[in-house]
């Protein structure tokens, strides 16, 4: 059974890809298992639209973007296997270093900053 260590490098892959958004965004965690990005815009719940995080989990490493929920067209554009990964509607999880998918991941990421308006959602 894999333990949270063995899932470390996974986490240290993906964390960049969102933390190269995090000056102009919140930085709500930032741990060695959990990273999460709050967008500035408040919603009719009082709280800040999430943006995406990453975080060690029991079984795997998740990889929650919220534009790809916002910004359906970026779904178009998933490969078949980073479909595979996807569980729910804003969440790719990993169990392992897929070099050729976290590339992936990282233009979809980025194109999904540029995409994302939370303030629709206020």
């Amino acid at each position: 059974m894999a333990t949270k260590s063995d899932f470390q490098p996974i986490f240290d892959r993906l964390k960049p890809i969102l933390q190269q958004f995090e000056s102009k965004l919140i930085v709500v965690h930032d741990t060695n298992d959990h990273y999460y990005l709050d967008t500035p815009v408040i919603l009719k719940n009082k709280r800040r639209c999430s943006f995406g995080a990453v975080e060690i989990g029991k079984n795997y490493v998740s990889f929650h973007l919220m534009p790809i929920y916002a910004c359906p067209d970026l779904l178009k554009e998933l490969s078949p296997e980073l479909r595979k990964r996807m569980q729910g509607k804003a969440c790719f999880n990993f169990s392992s270093v897929d070099e050729k998918l976290f590339k992936e991941l990282d233009k979809i990421t980025k194109k999904g900053f540029v995409q994302f308006k939370p303030e629709r959602f206020a």
